[in-house]
Formats: C-alpha cells, structure tokens, sequence
C-alpha cells in the first residue's frame, strides 16, 4: 500500500460554491480565482470543473498558459498583468485580460501600438497600498489608456479591498466611497468585491466580483467556517493510523517533549506531517478526528508524522482513517490552532500527497465539530 495520506477534491462541492457566489452576488459576473494552483486543489482540474464561470482569475502569464493548453475558453485575467514586454506576444495569441496596476505596464502597451489590443482593467489604489495608481493619478491614467491603440474599449476599472473580512466597517465605507468618486463619470465596469466583499458588501458587488477562497468551501471573515455561508469544503485532507503504542503516565511525546501522558494512555501516529503540508506549527491539542472521533495532536508536528491523543479510541488500531480537515473539521478551525489562515493551509499541500477526484460525491458539511475547537 501506499502512503496513505491523501486529499480529496469534491467537484460537486466546488459547483455548489459557485452556485452560492452567483446567489449572493445577483447580477454580477464571475470572476473565479484559481491563482496559486487553484488554491493548492488543481489549477486545470478546477477550472474545467467550472465551464460556467465567466472568467478565470490567475497570478502570471504561465498560469493562463495551463489552462489554455488545457483546452479553458474561459476569459482569463493576469491579476498582476504582465511583469515584462518579452511576455506580450504569448498574451495577446492567448487574448488574456491584463491588469494595468503600474506605469511600467502602461509604457509597455503604449510602445506597442501594433498588437491586437487587449482588454484591460485599471487597478486603482483606494487603501489597500500594494497594487494601483493613486487616486490623484486615475483620470489622467485612464485618459492615456482611452488613446492607446493596444487597448480595447471600454476599459474595466478595479480595487481591492484591504479590510472587507474585518468587524471594523468604516475602511471598507472609505475605500468604496473614494472608488465611487475617483471612477465617477469614467466609462466602464466596475469590480471591487473579493470573497470578503462578496459575503459582506452587497452594495460592493457591481459589475464583476473576485471569488477566491469562497469557491473553495472557506470563509474570508475572521472567526467564520464556510458552512455559515452554505459553503461546502471541497479538499478533504485525511491519512490513517500508522502505528498504536501504549505509553506510560508522565512519558513525553514527540520531538521536545512538548506533551506528556497525563496517564497511561494509547497514542496514535499517523501519516501526515509538515512534509505533506500539515501545518508545522499546529498547537497540542489541534482538533484530529480518528473513526470519526476527536483525537487531538498530541506532541509537535514532524515532517511525515503527528501523534494524536487516543483516549476517546481506545480500540484504534492501524489503518484506522484519520480525518485532518474536511466535512466535519472545517480547514478554518484548524489554522486558528495553527496561526496561520486557511489560504495557507490549502495551497501549500505538497506534490507526494495522493490526489482523490470525485466528481459526484454527495455533499454533506459533516456532523459539527463542537464548538470550543
């Protein structure tokens, strides 16, 4: 047998999610983030599972590269646009959409008055301080592109939103309102929203919204599962038990002995470790379900194994499934033990973990964790 640490991806889930953006956002089209690998669940797998997207989200021209030799039709957009000139002839043969967020990108298709124009979006910077012109700078930003005969017409005008997934609501009212007022009387279609805009600014969705980690079964908020949304998860990382052992009261488990038996107990190994992804970082008492059961991480995290708490199994033997995140244990649970996010733990799942695909696996959010995990 192989190693049996694994993830599945639940295709069913991933349409459900879509489903869901498109209730939520009435009226907007669809912009599907499958950046960074399509959040760690497979960049051409996730974006043929979606014909219906209106367009697909990626990070560099190579991104887009996969997905049109993977037979996508879909519009697909450079969220960062293209880093240098050498990059134009692949972009325009692939008719992507670019993202203008920087004078140098201007330049760029101002030199090249010849290409087959492109259709583009300008980036506007209203407080998210990291890709966009400055307010001050977008009119006359916007007159330039208008004249420039590599751009097709009429451009697309975007910002991002720093703190849309925050309790504290006045940035977000900021960022929309300077949107509103640097964009007013400009001609084109608006798009502020990402996940967190889409969950919680309706009056923000416009013309075009950015679903990322939503898509994914996730919450974009702060102290939220993807379930309160009627999402549903769609990796499920799981393993098995490698090994059972009884070990005696007061022994310490694991590198640095940072756990020890608070009796003699049964301690499970199981096969995953921050090799595979898990996070390194996980706190004792990390939520692990084994035969469906709460069995908490008990000791650090290695490159190929945890140990996990078994007083709740004690009949647990080897092979025993072992459930990391999924239906049941949401993924945002478990990066909370970890401090970290859920964005992190999904793409960085790494290549010797085996890939499950079910395309019409029934969709179930599992039985609730309770909620002191």
């Amino acid at each position: 047998m192989s190693r049996p640490a694994q993830i599945t991806i639940n295709l069913a889930a991933l349409r459900h999610n879509l489903q869901q953006v498109r209730q939520m956002a009435v009226g907007s089209a669809i912009l599907a983030m499958v950046k960074s690998n399509a959040y760690g669940h497979g960049l051409e797998r996730i974006a043929l599972a979606l014909p219906d997207a209106d367009a697909f989200g990626v990070a560099s021209l190579e991104e887009g590269m996969h997905l049109r030799h993977a037979g996508v039709t879909n519009p697909i957009f450079l969220m960062e646009g293209l880093f240098d000139a050498s990059e134009l002839p692949e972009a325009t043969a692939n008719d992507f959409t670019l993202i203008v967020h920087h004078m140098h990108q201007v330049e760029m298709l101002e030199a090249h008055p010849n290409l087959k124009p492109f259709n583009i979006w300008l980036k506007i910077d209203t407080g998210m301080h990291r890709l966009g012109f400055r307010p001050t700078e977008t009119l006359a930003i916007y007159e330039r592109l208008m004249q420039c005969a590599a751009v097709r017409k009429p451009i697309g005008l975007m910002t991002h939103f720093a703190q849309a997934d925050s309790v504290d609501r006045a940035h977000t009212l900021q960022q929309i309102e300077l949107f509103n007022s640097v964009t007013e009387g400009l001609v084109g279609p608006r798009s502020l929203s990402n996940s967190a805009g889409v969950i919680a600014w309706p009056s923000a969705h416009r013309d075009l919204v950015r679903p990322g980690i939503t898509l994914y079964g996730a919450s974009p908020l702060a102290g939220h599962r993807g379930v309160e949304h009627h999402l549903y998860p769609v990796m499920t990382l799981s393993s098995q038990l490698i090994a059972v052992h009884d070990v005696a009261k007061d022994s310490r488990v694991g590198y640095g002995g940072t756990w020890t038996c608070p009796e003699d107990m049964r301690i499970g190994v199981v096969g995953i470790g921050y090799g595979d992804g898990y996070p390194l970082h996980a706190k004792n008492g990390t939520p692990v379900f084994v035969n469906g059961r709460p069995c908490p991480l008990a000791g650090r995290v290695a490159m190929d194994m945890i140990t996990v708490d078994l007083r709740t199994q004690p009949n647990a033997a080897v092979g025993d499934p072992v459930l990391l995140w999924g239906p049941g244990l949401p993924v945002e649970v478990v990066a909370g033990y970890s401090e970290t996010t859920a964005y992190e733990l999904l793409t960085r799942i790494t290549q010797r973990v085996r890939v499950v695909v079910k395309n019409d696996e029934p969709i179930s959010f599992g039985t609730p964790i309770n909620s002191d995990m």
